[in-house]
């Protein structure tokens, strides 16, 4: 990184170093960087050749960072390519265009700017058509394309070359865009005076040719009309007049076409990118207008439309996905696919949002390429530690790839890293216990995985839930329905006494417990259930086992004195030696009843929860 203490006024320095912190700090914040790239930008005044060499790095630094992060802001190559050009000339402004158009290949106002920037500073006319045609391919058919193809028709007009302006108004009269009228009248009347072979292929002139022959030239002689064979003035007039109307028929399918695609252009609203979100009404338009190109079957234009509305889109995943999945539909489009997924890892999707890498993670798997898809996970897991659907899809791709003990050798490495948290461990363990018995059909085992980690994971939400769902789901008959009505009953009970989750979570997870009495249990499973309805669903009166898990003894009986003494609520205990500790006395019970208190006041605040 260039060295701000050197170039420009002191005061100029240290306002450079002031934005660059702020950049440092939060590089996502897109107004610290358009501060940072201004202040660059008026160094000295403005920059020139004979400018501080430490100005010109400090410049040429800020840019190349802010470009990096940003490469879709065609206006800023522009401007960084005219700084180029003050500074070091026509070859290094080149190379910044160059590196412009590789970023964002789509943008018409980029390439127009090149190419006029090209016209200006060269004199060899091939090269600068050579230019145009690159951009002609990679912008031509934008709706609004009409700044670059007037451009290049002004360069061709410059060198007085009819031949190639009309051979570039006939490749333009096919394209639907906003201004298609207007090239097509300017086509039609050049066609009057070109030479008949340049109107049309070959082959479609000598069928006209053929049949205006054939017809021969319709004379009157006295009261009859004869046909005649047409000379080759005649023949030449009669054609014009048919490649006439070909060409009419043309536009009619150009305008058409451009009609089709007029209700969705008029609906793009910011045709450009830009850091601030799209509304709703924007995005899908941009759905319906994919759907419209997919379904007219062109794979040039849907494509190109996809690389349009991805510059628009960038930071939205979807649109990313939807292009790859598009794109992966075609035949022998592996590479294609694989850039698509890069390009959207590298640049635009953030790693908090591993949807795209993990998709990409499986693309590669499917071409064979099974450690780069581990590496995909291993990076995501860098920056994410305990991402858990991250963990789980390693798994996974280990087990499918390398057999079930690579899939729990991933969870162990997980459970004991240091860097997963006690949430993320509690449902990594339900994870590894649901691989033993669905894929390796072992009850017994996934049943023990669960009874050697429950003691840590009292309060996690996943792992009670999930564990109580795998014992009612376990199959039996009518002799082993007893044992495991046992197995239920005492998972059951452990969330009730043991656990330390909110009440609403232990309700729900007992309603679940009460329904398997109602389905599955015996003759006395009618009492149970309504015991159980009491506790779980009565009055806190007559809830025994919540009024002695808020007890400081254990005993429902000294809630039940609490109660008396507090009219009917609770209240709290006061311990005098734990009040002059500084303990809050209310902490423990807002804690049972799923809620904290906030620091320094003794008012409950909502648990959220996991």
């Amino acid at each position: 990184m260039a060295d701000y203490s050197f170039g420009g006024s002191e005061e100029e320095n240290a306002e450079l170093k002031k934005l660059n912190a702020e950049v440092l700090d939060d590089p996502d914040s897109f107004d610290n960087w358009e501060k940072l790239v201004r202040a660059a930008e008026s160094l000295e005044g403005g920059l020139n050749r004979n400018s501080n060499p430490q100005s010109i790095a400090a410049t040429r630094d800020i840019y190349d960072r802010f470009l990096a992060k940003f490469p879709l802001l065609f206006g800023y190559w522009k401007k960084y390519a005219d700084l180029e050009f003050s500074i070091a000339g026509t070859e290094a402004a080149e190379l910044v265009y160059e590196r412009g158009v590789a970023s964002i290949t789509n943008s018409v106002d980029l390439w127009t700017n090149y190419c006029a920037f090209k016209v200006e500073t060269s004199h060899d006319s091939e090269v600068i058509r050579e230019l145009f045609e690159r951009g002609a391919t990679c912008v031509g058919l934008d709706f609004l394309a009409h700044p670059f193809w007037d451009k290049y028709l002004e360069f061709e007009e410059r060198l007085e070359a009819n031949d190639k302006i009309f051979a570039i108004l006939d490749r333009v009269v096919h394209i639907p865009m906003h201004q298609y009228a207007r090239y097509f009248e300017r086509y039609r009347q050049l066609a009057q005076s070109r030479p008949l072979q340049e109107l049309l292929p070959a082959d479609t002139l000598a069928q006209f040719r053929s049949e205006i022959e054939n017809e021969g030239l319709a004379v009157q002689a006295g009261s009859q009309q004869i046909n005649v064979a047409p000379g080759e003035l005649e023949i030449e007039r009669e054609m014009r007049t048919r490649i006439d109307n070909f060409h009419l028929e043309i536009f009619a399918r150009t305008q058409t076409e451009t009609t089709k695609r007029w209700t969705y252009e008029s609906e793009v609203k910011r045709p450009y990118f830009h850091v601030t979100e799209l509304d709703e009404g924007q995005l899908v338009n941009w759905r319906k207008y994919l759907d419209f190109e997919e379904i007219e079957g062109d794979y040039v234009r849907t494509a190109f439309l996809y690389e349009r509305c991805l510059v628009t889109c960038a930071y939205y995943d979807e649109f990313w996905l939807r292009y790859a999945r598009w794109m992966l539909a075609q035949p022998d489009k592996e590479e294609e696919v694989r850039n698509i997924y890069q390009r959207a890892s590298m640049l635009y999707a953030p790693i908090s949002r591993p949807a795209v890498r993990l998709q990409y993670a499986y693309f590669e798997e499917m071409c064979n390429r099974v450690e780069l898809a581990k590496d995909i996970h291993q990076a995501i897991l860098i920056n994410l530690p305990g991402h858990i659907e991250t963990i789980v899809s390693l798994a996974n791709l280990s087990r499918r790839n390398g057999g079930l003990e690579a899939a729990i050798a991933v969870y162990k490495a997980q459970i004991d890293s240091s860097e997963c948290d006690i949430y993320a461990k509690a449902a990594l363990v339900t994870e590894w216990a649901r691989l033993l018995w669905k894929i390796k059909g072992s009850v017994d085992e996934a049943r023990q995985v669960f009874q050697k980690n429950q003691h840590w994971y009292l309060d996690s939400r996943p792992f009670w839930i999930n564990y109580l769902q795998f014992e009612l789901e376990q199959p039996t008959s009518a002799d082993t329905e007893g044992a495991q009505y046992q197995r239920i009953k005492q998972v059951h009970d452990d969330i009730r006494r043991k656990s330390h989750l909110p009440p609403l979570t232990m309700k729900d997870l007992s309603h679940y417990y009460m329904v398997y009495l109602l389905e599955r249990g015996t003759k006395d499973a009618a009492k149970e259930f309504m015991m159980l309805d009491r506790e779980v669903n009565g009055p806190f009166s007559i809830q025994q086992i919540m009024k002695g898990k808020i007890a400081e003894d254990g005993k429902p009986t000294s809630t039940d004195r609490r109660l008396l003494m507090e009219n009917g609520h609770p209240g709290v205990e006061v311990d005098e030696a734990a009040i002059r500790r500084g303990e809050n006395p209310y902490t423990k019970y807002y804690q049972q009843q799923g809620e904290h208190p906030l620091p320094g006041a003794g008012q409950p605040q909502p648990l959220r929860y996991q």
